[in-house]
């Protein structure tokens, strides 16, 4: 069974995430454990039981999500269940390169502790904070970010839908733009719980650092197209992937054009694989008609497989 596939990012973590999976299907088991070996601490103890402040940590929140996602995937693929088209929301692109053969389970993890961890130091040496701005359509959120930024960087982030922009930079700036914005009209105005400027210019220095790590792994052809966060269009190349990726952390995450661009390729099942909700709501903003199918849980497959799984076929085999 074909259907295309998006991958959550950094924020849809949550103390818990997993814990039904690895009781439920052996090949979730195998990927979290392989995850505690590299990584060399419990990090499935850690998505289980937690602490959130700590699972919420961006140095331990994207393994955490990389690993997840990719166990849902597992389960799915054991099942004859295969993407015929992938993306993934910032942190979740390195999912959707593993699931597009880009890059194999060790090499991805591998990268996104690195990227966790530079992301984690960037926000500690230069402080930085990111807002969602939601009613307020893209070219008055420029406006306002050009307003203040002689205060310092401030600059839209996420473009996650038409109506939902989060934007990114000094706080100083950012703090000075939210009544701003709130005065041109926006519905919702929100400081985001994360730990840095992400996909902003003061991504800089990790940006570079994350580049150099890049040129030492192996990324081979994408057996499917991989709809890129920088440019929101089909990629297949292993080294242009490469070069995005490291684009991506100093780069406006084009979610809603991505999906745009998926929905004019593809009308078939949409899933998304992996913790929460997030990306489902976001393509029914997109595109009201969408339907999208968030599989995180244990319960979330088996209601899943009943539905379309071939009656009289045993479980495993689409």
């Amino acid at each position: 069974m074909q259907v295309a596939m998006l991958f959550p990012g950094q924020g849809s973590q949550a103390v818990g995430m997993g814990a039904d999976l690895v009781q439920s299907f052996p090949e979730a088991r195998a990927t979290f454990a392989r995850a505690d070996a590299l990584l060399g601490y419990e990090l499935s103890g850690l998505c289980f039981a937690g602490p959130l402040a700590t699972l919420t940590e961006t140095r331990h929140a994207q393994p955490a999500l990389l690993v997840h996602s990719l166990a849902v995937w597992r389960v799915l693929g054991a099942r004859g269940v295969e993407p015929v088209l992938v993306a993934g929301h910032s942190l979740g692109e390195y999912t959707a390169l593993v699931a597009a053969g880009v890059l194999d389970f060790d090499t991805a993890l591998g990268i996104v502790q690195r990227r966790g961890a530079l992301m984690f130091e960037s926000g500690v040496h230069e402080p930085g904070c990111m807002a969602a701005v939601v009613g307020l359509d893209l070219a008055a959120i420029e406006r306002v970010c050009a307003e203040v930024r002689g205060l310092g960087v401030c600059e839209p982030a996420n473009l996650n839908a038409p109506d939902q922009v989060v934007i990114s930079g000094n706080v100083e700036a950012v703090e000075a733009a939210l009544p701003r914005l709130q005065g041109a009209g926006a519905r919702l105005v929100k400081r985001l719980p994360v730990s840095g400027a992400f996909h902003s210019a003061l991504m800089r220095r990790a940006g570079e650092a994350l580049a150099a790590h890049l040129d030492g792994c192996v990324f081979a052809p994408a057996r499917v197209p991989v709809l890129a966060n920088v440019t929101a269009e089909p990629e297949q190349d292993g080294d242009k992937l490469r070069g995005l990726l490291a684009r991506q952390i100093v780069s406006p995450v084009r979610w809603a054009d991505s999906m745009r661009a998926l929905l004019a390729r593809w009308r078939g099942a949409v899933l998304e694989v992996g913790a929460g909700n997030v990306l489902r709501g976001l393509l029914r903003r997109i595109e009201p008609s969408a339907h999208c199918v968030s599989l995180g849980t244990a319960r979330d497959l088996e209601a899943w497989f009943e539905k379309n799984l071939p009656p009289g076929k045993p479980a495993g085999v689409v």
